[in-house]
Protein backbone atom coordinates (compact mmCIF):
# COMPACT_ATOMS: atom_id res chain seq x y z
CA UNK A 1 0.00 0.00 0.00
CA UNK A 2 1.46 3.48 -1.25
CA UNK A 3 0.12 6.65 0.78
CA UNK A 4 0.70 9.94 -0.40
CA UNK A 5 -0.70 12.93 0.50
CA UNK A 6 0.74 16.22 1.36
CA UNK A 7 -0.83 15.97 4.76
CA UNK A 8 0.36 12.85 6.04
CA UNK A 9 4.36 11.97 6.24
CA UNK A 10 6.03 10.48 3.77
CA UNK A 11 7.95 7.25 4.40
CA UNK A 12 11.22 7.43 2.72
CA UNK A 13 12.22 4.04 3.80
CA UNK A 14 13.03 1.66 6.81
CA UNK A 15 15.81 -0.99 7.59
CA UNK A 16 15.70 -3.76 10.08
CA UNK A 17 18.86 -5.70 11.16
CA UNK A 18 18.87 -8.99 13.53
CA UNK A 19 21.42 -10.01 15.51
CA UNK A 20 21.66 -13.62 16.03
CA UNK A 21 24.22 -15.27 18.86
CA UNK A 22 24.58 -18.92 20.94
CA UNK A 23 25.56 -18.57 24.44
CA UNK A 24 26.79 -20.82 27.01
CA UNK A 25 24.48 -20.55 30.22
CA UNK A 26 24.58 -23.49 32.53
CA UNK A 27 26.37 -25.67 30.10
CA UNK A 28 23.72 -25.06 27.77
CA UNK A 29 23.64 -23.76 24.17
CA UNK A 30 20.67 -20.86 23.91
CA UNK A 31 19.82 -19.09 21.19
CA UNK A 32 20.15 -15.23 21.61
CA UNK A 33 18.69 -12.95 18.94
CA UNK A 34 18.58 -9.24 18.96
CA UNK A 35 16.17 -7.49 16.38
CA UNK A 36 16.47 -3.45 15.63
CA UNK A 37 14.05 -1.76 13.21
CA UNK A 38 14.49 1.54 12.18
CA UNK A 39 11.54 4.10 9.94
CA UNK A 40 13.21 6.96 7.93
CA UNK A 41 10.65 9.42 7.20
CA UNK A 42 10.64 12.77 5.38
CA UNK A 43 11.87 15.54 7.56
CA UNK A 44 9.57 18.20 8.75
CA UNK A 45 11.21 21.08 10.33
CA UNK A 46 8.94 22.47 12.62
CA UNK A 47 8.09 19.67 15.33
CA UNK A 48 5.02 18.75 16.81
CA UNK A 49 1.71 20.46 16.61
CA UNK A 50 1.70 20.21 20.61
CA UNK A 51 3.90 22.89 20.82
CA UNK A 52 2.26 25.14 19.37
CA UNK A 53 -1.01 24.87 21.75
CA UNK A 54 -0.25 27.91 23.82
CA UNK A 55 0.98 30.86 22.57
CA UNK A 56 3.89 30.57 24.90
CA UNK A 57 6.11 29.15 21.49
CA UNK A 58 7.11 30.63 18.99
CA UNK A 59 4.32 32.88 19.65
CA UNK A 60 1.94 30.32 18.97
CA UNK A 61 -0.15 30.05 15.68
CA UNK A 62 -2.60 32.96 14.26
CA UNK A 63 -5.82 32.56 13.51
CA UNK A 64 -5.53 31.89 10.12
CA UNK A 65 -2.25 29.52 10.75
CA UNK A 66 -4.98 27.75 12.99
CA UNK A 67 -7.84 27.38 10.47
CA UNK A 68 -5.06 25.83 7.61
CA UNK A 69 -3.70 23.58 10.59
CA UNK A 70 -6.89 22.27 11.32
CA UNK A 71 -8.27 21.74 7.65
CA UNK A 72 -5.27 20.24 6.56
CA UNK A 73 -5.79 17.59 9.15
CA UNK A 74 -9.52 17.22 8.00
CA UNK A 75 -7.61 16.45 4.75
CA UNK A 76 -4.94 14.17 6.05
CA UNK A 77 -7.67 12.37 7.63
CA UNK A 78 -10.50 12.00 4.90
CA UNK A 79 -7.50 10.73 2.74
CA UNK A 80 -6.86 8.21 5.66
CA UNK A 81 -10.18 7.23 6.12
CA UNK A 82 -11.60 7.16 1.98
CA UNK A 83 -8.71 6.29 -0.03
CA UNK A 84 -5.97 4.66 1.76
CA UNK A 85 -8.64 3.21 4.71
CA UNK A 86 -6.51 3.60 7.39
CA UNK A 87 -7.88 4.35 10.64
CA UNK A 88 -4.69 5.56 12.58
CA UNK A 89 -6.30 5.26 16.34
CA UNK A 90 -3.55 7.94 18.21
CA UNK A 91 -4.26 11.28 16.87
CA UNK A 92 -3.18 13.80 19.18
CA UNK A 93 -1.38 17.41 18.73
CA UNK A 94 1.78 15.08 19.82
CA UNK A 95 1.06 13.10 16.18
CA UNK A 96 0.72 15.50 14.18
CA UNK A 97 4.09 17.28 12.71
CA UNK A 98 4.35 20.96 11.09
CA UNK A 99 5.81 21.30 7.88
CA UNK A 100 6.91 24.69 6.05
CA UNK A 101 4.35 27.32 6.43
CA UNK A 102 2.78 25.25 9.47
CA UNK A 103 1.35 22.50 6.70
CA UNK A 104 0.11 19.74 9.37
CA UNK A 105 1.30 16.40 8.35
CA UNK A 106 -0.40 13.09 10.17
CA UNK A 107 2.50 10.34 11.59
CA UNK A 108 2.91 7.55 13.93
CA UNK A 109 1.00 4.83 13.13
CA UNK A 110 2.00 2.47 15.26
CA UNK A 111 -1.28 2.11 16.44
CA UNK A 112 -3.39 2.29 13.21
CA UNK A 113 -5.01 -0.62 11.89
CA UNK A 114 -6.12 -0.82 7.59
CA UNK A 115 -9.60 -1.90 7.04
CA UNK A 116 -10.56 -4.43 4.01
CA UNK A 117 -12.90 -3.85 0.92
CA UNK A 118 -16.19 -3.58 2.49
CA UNK A 119 -14.92 -3.10 6.40
CA UNK A 120 -15.81 -0.30 8.37
CA UNK A 121 -15.14 -1.30 11.89
CA UNK A 122 -12.13 -2.80 13.77
CA UNK A 123 -12.87 -4.71 16.34
CA UNK A 124 -9.63 -5.18 18.60
CA UNK A 125 -9.34 -7.50 21.72
CA UNK A 126 -6.60 -4.20 23.10
CA UNK A 127 -7.61 -0.69 23.90
CA UNK A 128 -4.93 1.70 21.39
CA UNK A 129 -4.77 5.26 22.02
CA UNK A 130 -4.17 8.28 24.52
CA UNK A 131 -6.36 8.60 27.42
CA UNK A 132 -8.41 11.85 26.99
CA UNK A 133 -8.66 11.65 22.95
CA UNK A 134 -10.22 8.12 22.82
CA UNK A 135 -13.93 8.04 22.17
CA UNK A 136 -15.86 7.25 25.34
CA UNK A 137 -17.50 4.08 23.89
CA UNK A 138 -13.94 2.29 23.03
CA UNK A 139 -13.68 1.51 26.73
CA UNK A 140 -16.85 -0.71 26.25
CA UNK A 141 -17.23 -2.22 23.04
CA UNK A 142 -13.27 -1.47 21.26
CA UNK A 143 -14.81 -1.13 18.17
CA UNK A 144 -12.79 1.53 15.98
CA UNK A 145 -13.65 3.35 12.82
CA UNK A 146 -13.77 6.45 11.23
CA UNK A 147 -15.76 8.24 13.66
CA UNK A 148 -13.12 7.28 16.30
CA UNK A 149 -10.24 9.43 14.48
CA UNK A 150 -13.22 12.49 13.88
CA UNK A 151 -13.79 12.35 18.25
CA UNK A 152 -10.12 12.30 18.63
CA UNK A 153 -9.85 15.44 16.23
CA UNK A 154 -12.62 17.36 18.05
CA UNK A 155 -9.86 16.94 21.31
CA UNK A 156 -7.46 18.50 18.88
CA UNK A 157 -9.38 21.30 17.14
CA UNK A 158 -10.53 21.82 20.81
CA UNK A 159 -7.01 22.44 22.26
CA UNK A 160 -6.10 24.42 19.45
CA UNK A 161 -8.70 26.20 19.22
CA UNK A 162 -9.06 27.85 22.78
CA UNK A 163 -4.95 27.44 23.11
CA UNK A 164 -4.54 25.73 25.93
CA UNK A 165 -4.17 22.43 27.53
CA UNK A 166 -6.70 20.65 29.91
CA UNK A 167 -7.42 22.58 32.44
CA UNK A 168 -6.51 20.24 35.44
CA UNK A 169 -3.20 20.53 33.85
CA UNK A 170 -2.81 24.10 34.63
CA UNK A 171 -4.79 24.41 37.69
CA UNK A 172 -5.65 22.40 40.77
CA UNK A 173 -9.24 21.32 40.68
CA UNK A 174 -11.11 20.34 43.57
CA UNK A 175 -13.56 17.33 42.68
CA UNK A 176 -16.72 16.88 44.72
Amino acid sequence: MRVAHKNVVRLVGYCSHTQSEVLEYDGKSVFAEARQRLICMEYVPDGTLDKYITDEFHGGLDWNHRYKVLNGICHGLRYLHDEVRIIHRDIKESNILLGDNHVPKIFDFGFSTSLRDGESLSVDKGIHGTIGYMAPELITDRTYSNKSDIFSFGVVMMKLLIGSTCASENRNVELV
